[in-house]
């Protein structure tokens, strides 16, 4: 079956969501809140996959840094899964946008007869005109938290998974920078950004780095696979900036915007 030439995934980390306080940024939400909906005005169906229940739960609870213990970081993402989705709702709402909250485990994607329902659901909801949000089911998901080289890998994964699980026609990674580059641009001023990979290679997976930001866990290296992922099954995938989610006008226009990965053809 084809692809939904209309549908875009676009997946937003917790660099993003958050200042460097490590609260919540609320000009951040209200902008990416703006312009999805306007995109959807335009005729996408559009699915949000967001990261940083745990950060913003942190915050929420008043913690002095990152909990490190396992019941505390559920702890954490169960509080901040609530106040995240509360600041959801009301931005969209500023823009006449009805949202709807859907938690994943990995053998939600796995099994066939789960897999089948959420389909179903994503399609109902997207019918209806609702954005579906997207996360993680931290507060349960033990193994996707403790692992080092995690199933979903911070959402990037994840988002990787719900765009080939629904057909979208593309993928948008909003990041803490422009998009891959040929060196690290925090420590070279003079990298330069790479505006389109044809196809993601050891070369290019060379080029990935280490971690994020320190309030996001995902680096440069699982936005890559992300991106493997989601341009083998055909669809196009974009690393952009998050802190200008403008840039998703351009993308859907087929202008330059961040670093573009080309689909597979078949």
């Amino acid at each position: 079956m084809g692809l939904y030439q209309n549908r875009i995934v676009v997946k937003v980390g917790t660099s993003t969501l958050t200042n460097e306080m490590g609260k919540s940024d609320l000009r951040s939400f209200d902008r990416l809140a703006c312009v999805l909906s306007d995109i959807q005005n335009m005729g996408y169906e559009v699915i949000l996959v967001s990261s940083g229940a745990i950060a913003v739960g942190t915050n929420k609870l008043n913690m002095r840094e990152r909990p490190s213990s396992m019941r505390m970081k559920q702890a954490a993402a169960a509080v901040g899964q609530c106040s995240m989705m509360f600041l959801y709702d009301k931005f969209f709402n500023d823009y006449d946008k009805t949202i709807a909250q859907i938690l994943l485990n990995a053998e939600d994607m796995e099994l066939k007869e789960k897999k089948e329902n959420l389909i179903n659901t994503f399609n109902a909801l997207l019918e209806m005109g609702i954005i579906p949000i997207v996360n993680e089911n931290d507060s349960v998901s033990y193994t996707e938290i403790e692992s080092e080289d995690r199933l979903f890998g911070d959402n990037d994964m994840l988002s990787a998974l719900v765009a080939v699980l629904c057909r979208a026609n593309q993928l948008v990674i909003l990041s803490d920078i422009n998009g891959l580059y040929d060196a690290d641009p925090r420590l070279y001023p003079n990298a330069r950004l790479i505006s389109r990979i044809e196809e993601i290679d050891e070369t290019v997976y060379a080029l990935a780095g280490g971690a994020g930001s320190r309030r996001g866990t995902g680096g440069m290296k699982t936005k890559l696979r992300a991106a493997a992922l989601a341009t083998a099954q055909g669809g196009d995938t974009v690393i952009t900036n998050g802190k200008a989610p403008e840039a998703l006008y351009e993308i859907v226009k087929g202008n330059k915007a961040g670093t573009l990965f080309v689909r597979k053809m078949f």
